[in-house]
């Protein structure tokens, strides 16, 4: 009899950004490296014989937590890999589902009958996965194995398991970032002993975006948007400055015109449904030739504010800036801007330079992009 304890992989970019992953090869996120050494804990004294994979790099990273204690080799198979979402990976999910409500709806609540061109099936990954998972178990002597893979590849091989429709979330749940199932192997057939056991993560550990909806983004129209832009931008520098005093809305919009006209994507209209909730503005020449991107704005409303929102602009001002080649990310800040300045230490920011002004000191922060990220 064979123990297997099968796992999903830790947070990545694209379970923080809120982005189609399917075989993306994002990074790791700076949670996601306390959520693999939280496994760790959990595998020091569960003694893995065979440690496997699959070949993504979010996959292979948390496969260390059981690794690293006896120095064992991460074998890796891309029978173990995620859905392959075709023309949807590296998507956000506010856009997919506004864009494709049908087939979207599909995905998360109706995956038996998912069905999009170019994207593999449930059906698919449940055959290729499962496959892949009892040719480890017999081509294998060790009696302990650990395998690391994806949440559709985990519910996809549970529900080929145990029978159960993918569509019964309540018995087959959707599980968590590092969350463990163990199984059983005599040979012949699985038997499940538990699933998506999470408690080695503290409640600040654990990933639950079930709180946070997804936001959309649409690109900025010259002329039509005009007064949303300066509407947005107005109440951004009231929030900071308490007055308008200062503030030019021609100058700011003629600025958000010419960085349209550098770059097609570089100012966004933000929504939630239909709500408009906000703003990007991102000035893709500025700093370009020392391959930094440039931050003008990230607005919210008031009413989306502090409820863990903000990560979706940031997410989409780091991968425009990423596929632009860039290594580093800036943006100012009012030293008064206490959450704000809260909020970009979180996620990696620092302060590489100030300004005095009359209303305070402007901080210049900077965030390491991509590779170059040694957060």
């Amino acid at each position: 009899m064979k123990e297997i304890y099968l796992v999903r992989h830790t947070q990545a970019e694209g379970n923080r950004y809120r982005m189609m992953q399917g075989s993306w090869d994002g990074r790791v996120t700076k949670l996601g490296k306390r959520q693999v050494e939280a496994l760790a804990v959990r595998f020091k004294d569960i003694p893995v014989e065979e440690v496997w994979s699959s070949d993504l790099k979010r996959a292979v990273q948390t496969a260390d937590a059981a690794a690293r204690w006896k120095g064992l080799p991460i074998n890796t198979s891309a029978a173990l890999r995620e859905l392959d979402i075709g023309p949807w990976e590296r998507k956000f999910f506010g856009n997919v589902m506004h864009d494709h409500p049908v087939v979207g709806r599909q995905f998360i609540f109706d995956p038996e009958n998912f069905y999009l061109e170019g994207a593999e099936t449930y059906g698919q990954v449940r055959e290729r996965a499962l496959e892949g998972l009892t040719r480890i178990c017999t081509g294998s002597e060790a009696k302990i194995i650990a395998v690391f893979t994806h949440g559709v590849a985990i519910r996809c091989i549970m529900s080929g398991i145990t029978g159960i429709p993918l569509n019964d979330v309540t018995n087959l749940p959707i599980f968590k970032n590092t969350a463990v199932s163990k199984l059983l192997w005599d040979g012949e057939t699985f038997t499940v002993c538990y699933m998506n056991d999470y408690s080695h993560l503290s409640q600040a550990d654990q990933t639950a975006w079930s709180i946070v909806r997804d936001i959309r983004d649409e690109c900025f129209r010259p002329g039509i948007d005009r007064i949303y832009y300066e509407t947005c931008y107005a109440d951004s520098w009231m929030s900071v400055h308490g007055s308008l005093e200062d503030y030019s809305a021609a100058v700011y919009y003629n600025a958000a015109l010419r960085h349209h006209a550098a770059h097609p994507g570089a100012v966004m209209r933000l929504y939630q449904l239909e709500e408009p909730v906000g703003l990007i503005d991102l000035d893709t020449e500025r700093g370009a030739e020392e391959d930094i991107g440039w931050v003008s704005l990230l607005y919210l409303k008031d009413s989306y504010r502090n409820k863990g929102y903000g990560i979706q602009l940031l997410g989409r001002a780091e991968m425009l800036y990423e596929d632009l080649g860039r290594n580093r990310l800036q943006l100012q800040v009012s030293e008064k801007n206490g959450i704000a300045r809260a909020f970009y230490i979180r996620e990696g920011f620092r302060t590489v330079g100030e300004t005095d002004t009359t209303d305070g000191k402007l901080l210049l922060m900077e965030k390491n992009l991509g590779d170059h990220n040694d957060e």
